[in-house]
């Protein structure tokens, strides 16, 4: 099975107490309204982080992923969808990952990169207007079993506000 990434690799955190200012991780129910309550998870737990960055951006981001994980995925033991926020300490830049059980995405490079027709952005083409980098890979167990997918999203911490719209 091959892993597919747009632009850039799947960034690796190896050393979580080194290299993050910031983790939270849960599950979100994957149901109807994933992606609201998605949203309404993520800006708490950023605010109280006090991450410096788009906290709107970041949550319509993490929706998205929890959104698409329960429509085109597959949820996980509970009908679930793990959700995972990691700031980075040297960057401030914030990593969103989702993790569901379907271990291929096809359509992935056309998928992240296309506006739906009419010119009206939705799913994951937001994470190119937020200047964010999208990359996903297989997930497996400890005995290295494929068991789903992980697709992951690092927004920057800024960016211009002219080079956003």
């Amino acid at each position: 099975m091959s892993q597919s990434t747009a632009s850039h690799a799947f960034l690796e955190v190896v050393s979580p107490h080194e290299e993050l200012r910031f983790m939270w991780e849960d599950w979100m129910m994957a149901e109807q309204f994933i992606g609201p309550n998605t949203r309404l998870r993520i800006r708490p737990r950023l605010t109280a982080a006090r991450w410096s960055g788009n906290i709107d951006a970041a949550a319509r981001v993490g929706a998205m992923l929890t959104d698409n994980a329960a429509r085109h995925g597959r949820p996980l033991y509970g009908n679930r969808v793990w959700l995972r926020l990691m700031c980075l300490k040297k960057t401030d830049d914030l990593i969103v990952e989702v993790d569901d059980a379907r271990p291929d995405f096809p359509r992935f490079d056309e998928v992240a990169s296309t506006p739906a027709e009419g010119g009206k952005s939705t799913g994951l083409w937001w994470v190119q207007h937020y200047h964010g980098r999208l990359a996903w890979q297989v997930k497996r167990d400890t005995e290295g079993q494929v068991i789903g997918k992980t697709v992951q999203v690092g927004l920057p911490e800024c960016w211009s506000v002219d080079a956003a719209d």
